[in-house]
C-alpha cells in the first residue's frame, strides 16, 4: 500500500507568491515523509486551480525535492500542441531525474474548454489524437502523425525522457465507462467521489485491466504493475472535534471554488459536486472526505482500502482556506501516526 498527495492548489486568500512558497514547503515535507507522488491539477480561469501551467510549477517542485514522484493530474491534452508537450514532458522527466508521472485527460469542465475555443463535443476525439501523437513522439526520434486535428511530418525530437518507453501514464476517472478504457489501455488509475461511485469505477477498471494483463509503460511498484487508487480530502487533528472545526470552513471555500464556473453559468455541477452539495457531513458520510483524530482517520482508511480494493490512496491535506499550519499538521500526523500501520 502506498500513499500520495493530490493538490488543486486552489485559492486560499493568500497572495499568490506566498501561496506557492508555502506549497513548496508542503511538498518538501511530503517528500521527506515518504509519500509516493505529488499530483497537481490543471484547470483554467477558475479559483479552483492557481497553477494552470502545471509544468512550470512542477519544475520548481522537482528542484525542491529529491525522491517524491510528481506529475500533472492531468494535462488537459486538447489544450496543447502535442509537439510542445512531448518536449515539456521530456524536460520535466530530465529535471526530476526520472520522477515524472504523466497524467492525461480531456477536461471535465466544458467552460474551460470553451475559453480555449475547444468544442466539448469533439474533445474526446481531439484528446485521443493528441495522446497518440504524444506517445509516438516520446518513443521516436521524429514525430510523424496525421489526423484530423494534428499533422506532423518528420519533426525532429531532440529531447528524450529518462523513463522508457515513456513516463508512466495515468488516466483518472469518476465514470465507469472511462475507467474501463483506462484499464484497457494499461494506464495507472485514480478515482474519487462517494464510496459507491469510486467502487463502481474501480471494478470497471480492474475488469478491463485483467483482460489486458500488463501496464502500458514501465511497471510501477504496485501489485499487477499499475496503481489503482482513490483520492480523498483529509484533515487530521488531535481530536475529531478539532479536525471538524478545521475542515468545515476550508471545505466550504474549496467547494465554492469547485462550483464557481458552473454557478456562473447557472447549470448543475459535476456529479461528484452534486452528491455532497458542499456539506461536509454528507462528504464524510459518503467517504469522499476523511476527518478526525489519528485513530478515526486510520480506521476510515483501513475500511476504504478493504472495501474498494485499492493499492494506492492520495490525500488533499491542503485545500480551501485551511491554514498552512493545519495542513502541515495533518500531513505530519499522517506520516507519524497512520502511514506506519500500512
Amino acid at each position: 500500500m502506498q500513499f500520495g498527495i493530490f493538490d488543486h492548489v486552489d485559492r486560499s486568500g493568500l497572495p499568490l507568491g506566498e501561496l506557492l512558497d508555502r506549497r513548496l514547503d508542503y511538498v518538501k515535507a511530503a517528500d521527506e515523509g515518504g509519500f509516493y507522488a505529488y499530483h497537481v491539477a490543471e484547470h483554467h480561469c477558475t479559483p479552483l486551480n492557481l497553477v494552470p501551467v502545471p509544468g512550470v510549477f512542477l519544475g520548481a517542485v522537482a528542484n525542491a525535492t529529491t525522491s517524491i514522484r510528481l506529475g500533472p493530474m492531468v494535462y488537459l491534452l486538447p489544450l496543447y500542441s502535442p509537439l510542445c508537450l512531448v518536449e515539456e514532458i521530456c524536460l520535466l522527466d530530465q529535471l526530476s531525474h526520472g520522477r515524472l508521472e504523466l497524467g492525461v485527460g480531456r477536461g471535465v469542465s466544458p467552460f474551460e474548454l470553451n475559453f480555449h475555443s475547444v468544442d466539448p463535443a469533439t474533445s474526446r476525439e481531439v484528446f485521443q489524437e493528441a495522446l497518440d501523437a504524444v506517445t509516438y513522439g516520446l518513443t521516436h526520434d521524429v514525430l510523424n502523425h496525421q489526423s484530423e486535428h494534428y499533422n506532423y511530418a518528420d519533426a525532429p525530437i531532440e529531447l528524450t525522457p529518462v523513463q522508457r518507453p515513456h513516463p508512466p501514464i495515468w488516466y483518472p476517472s469518476s465514470n465507469p465507462k472511462s475507467s474501463a478504457w483506462s484499464g484497457e489501455n494499461g494506464f495507472n488509475f485514480l478515482s474519487l467521489g462517494s464510496m459507491e461511485l469510486a467502487g463502481d469505477c474501480i471494478v470497471a477498471y480492474k475488469e478491463a485491466y485483467k483482460k489486458r494483463g500488463d501496464p502500458s509503460g514501465p511497471p510501477l511498484n504496485f501489485p499487477g504493475g499499475t496503481a489503482i487508487g482513490v483520492n480523498r480530502h483529509c484533515v487530521i487533528a488531535d481530536s475529531d472535534q478539532a479536525a471538524v472545526s478545521v475542515a468545515r470552513p476550508a471545505f466550504e471555500v474549496w467547494y465554492k471554488s469547485l462550483m464557481k464556473l458552473w454557478n456562473d453559468n447557472k447549470v448543475p455541477g459535476p456529479s461528484i459536486a452534486q452528491a455532497t452539495m458542499g456539506d461536509l457531513n454528507k462528504a464524510v458520510e459518503q467517504g469522499s472526505v476523511i476527518v478526525g483524530s489519528p485513530d478515526t482517520v486510520r480506521a476510515a482508511i483501513k475500511d476504504q482500502i478493504e472495501r474498494l480494493g485499492v493499492n494506492y490512496m492520495t490525500f488533499a491535506f491542503y485545500f480551501g482556506s485551511i491554514a498552512h499550519e493545519d495542513a502541515m499538521r495533518s500531513l505530519h500526523l499522517f506520516v507519524d501516526e497512520i502511514m506506519p500501520t500500512f
